[in-house]
């Protein structure tokens, strides 16, 4: 996974000190859409949906 060099253009805008890492979330998903991410010990999946909204659920 890797960070993107040239952020989105609406990101363009803010100062570039301002800016956090940013990701295209295709490239963390599988090819059906979904990713497990955990914090602490808690799960969580993200997943695209077909209207390509983004959804994490525990």
């Amino acid at each position: 996974m890797t960070a993107i060099t040239k952020p989105p253009s609406n990101l363009a805008q803010l100062p570039e000190k301002d800016l956090m890492p940013t990701y295209d979330v295709r490239d963390i998903v599988q090819k059906d859409g979904q990713a497990r991410l955990v914090l602490d010990e808690a799960v969580y999946t993200l997943r695209i949906t077909r209207a390509g909204k983004l959804i994490l659920t525990k």
